[in-house]
Formats: structure tokens, C-alpha cells, sequence
């Protein structure tokens, strides 16, 4: 019996493959094509459009940094919203903090919410029915040009600017991502990996400058995310958040913890620190 194998190719010099040991479930809603595997070591791997978007081997990596980095850094996060993230991991990440008294998600393809429900039910944990949890089924570009609401955080958890993603990487999205925050709100969101997307940080930070008092970025490790450490994307109110001190950040840890497998105050605090080949990337003011 031959063996089955899923190859991911973002890059025309560079590709990576996953033993397929069950395919458990493939569809295309009109939008995009969903297709759910399992593989040795990775577990269940959600793709959408033949890119990788969720494993739920290391799928904890990435939530918790795009989650946790920024809570504790505001430090009294009350309302969020999370645009894209339709498989519930970051949901389950922000809920960890009893502070948060409402969290809106945004997904464009409803199927994604009510396939991962069903069959990847470990990543939402339950998110998805928790009372202080709204799901929106609507484009995220056109819900934060039109919405009134404001929010203590917005979580950007989008694919790659490419197909139903790329509208959230404009400068157009940034700038109503800044109207709809509250006077120490923070935006984040997915910004590729540098060392083969350089030209999303580039573009990133100079969308973004001109409407937010603090723009920078985060570096995380996610394995299936090939190509290095992968570059998350920090835009705040108020450059405060992105100064707290590690005595700071293990205070307010300690003061209302969280169950974490990659994040720390101490993995916070470093994750900001940005070897010069990222830093190239960012234009001088």
C-alpha cells in the first residue's frame, strides 16, 4: 500500500510534506477548500486552499502569543475581537482571562466555525458556546469599516495576503482597526515569516504608522510554520503596553495566571527583541 502525503507549496524553491495517515474530511464551500488530515507527530491538520492553517500539535504556540503577549501587556483587556480565527484557538486563549468580559469573532466562512467545532473540537475547547462570546459571520474588512463598537484588543488571525486574507493587510483595514480601539487598545495580528516574507513586515509597518502611536513586532516559533521564526504584528494606541517591564508583566502573571505551554512573562519580554536581519526590514522614521 503506497503511502499518501500532503505537500504544502508557498514558496517556488521550497515546499514541505506531511504523512497523510487518514484524510477525514474535504469540501469546497465556494470560498475556499477545507480539507482536514491527520499526520504522525502534527495530529489533525486543518487546510484551507492547500495552505496549512491549524495543527492541533502546535497550534498552542501561536494562540498564546497572539493572545497572552498582548493581555498582560494592556493589562485590564475588557473587550476583543478576533477577525478570522474561525477554528476557536485564539477564542479559547483570550477566554483564559477572566477579565475579558466580551470577545467578538469575525469569520468570513461560516463553515469553518461549525467544521471545527465538530471535528477539532480540542482547539475551540468550548469558546465557541462560552456566554461572553459573539460570532459574526461577515467580512472583516467590511465589519471594522462599518462597526461603531470599540475594543481593549483586536486579534488579526488571518492566512497569508493572499485570496480571501489579502483585504486584511491593506491600509485601508488598519486605519479602521485604529478607530475601533479604546485609548490603550492593541492590534495583532499573523505577519508571515521574515527571512522569506520580508515584504509583509516591510509593508506591514508602513500601513500601519500612520495611524498608531506604537508599531512594532513580536517573533514566535511555530513548526509548521516553515521558514524561521515566524514575525507577529504589533500596532497600539498607546506605546505604553509595549514598554512594561518584565517586574510587570510576572505581577500581573502571578496576579491572574493562565495554563501556558509556550508564553511566559520571560518569553513576552524577549519576543520583542528582533535580530538585525528583521530589523532591516522596518523603514527608518
Amino acid at each position: 500500500m503506497s503511502e499518501s502525503w500532503f505537500r504544502e507549496q508557498l514558496y517556488p524553491h521550497w515546499r514541505q510534506s506531511f504523512q497523510v495517515t487518514r484524510e477525514l474530511f474535504r469540501t469546497n464551500d465556494g470560498l475556499q477548500e477545507i480539507v482536514l488530515f491527520e499526520t504522525p507527530g502534527f495530529g489533525r491538520v486543518l487546510t484551507l486552499d492547500g495552505v496549512i492553517q491549524v495543527t492541533t500539535g502546535d497550534e498552542f504556540i501561536y494562540h498564546e502569543m497572539l493572545a497572552h503577549v498582548p493581555v498582560y501587556a494592556h493589562g485590564a483587556v475588557k473587550t476583543a475581537c478576533v477577525v478570522g480565527g474561525g477554528d476557536g484557538g485564539m477564542l479559547r486563549e483570550i477566554l483564559k482571562h477572566q477579565s475579558v468580559e466580551q470577545a467578538v469573532l469575525v469569520e468570513i466562512d461560516a463553515q469553518v466555525v461549525e467544521f471545527c467545532r465538530t471535528h477539532m473540537p480540542s482547539v475551540s475547547a468550548g469558546a465557541f458556546d462560552d456566554p461572553r462570546t459573539e460570532i459574526v459571520i461577515a467580512d472583516g474588512l467590511k465589519y471594522m469599516a462599518g462597526t461603531t463598537r470599540k475594543f481593549d484588543l483586536i486579534v488579526i488571525d488571518s492566512t497569508d495576503p493572499i485570496g480571501p486574507g489579502g483585504v486584511l493587510f491593506t491600509e485601508e483595514f488598519y486605519k479602521d482597526c485604529a478607530r475601533c480601539l479604546n485609548a490603550d487598545g492593541i492590534v495583532v495580528n499573523q505577519n508571515g515569516v521574515p527571512f522569506l516574507q520580508g515584504e509583509e513586515v516591510t509593508d506591514t509597518w508602513k500601513r500601519r504608522r500612520p495611524y498608531y502611536a506604537d508599531v512594532g513586532f513580536f517573533l514566535a516559533a511555530v513548526p509548521t510554520y516553515v521558514g524561521g521564526m515566524m514575525a507577529l504584528g504589533w500596532a497600539s494606541a498607546s506605546p505604553r503596553a509595549r514598554d512594561e517591564s518584565l517586574e510587570t508583566l510576572r505581577a500581573r502573571f502571578q496576579a491572574a495566571p493562565v495554563a501556558t505551554r509556550y508564553y511566559s512573562p520571560e518569553v513576552h519580554k524577549a519576543a520583542f527583541a528582533l535580530p538585525p536581519y528583521v530589523q532591516e526590514l522596518i523603514p527608518c522614521d
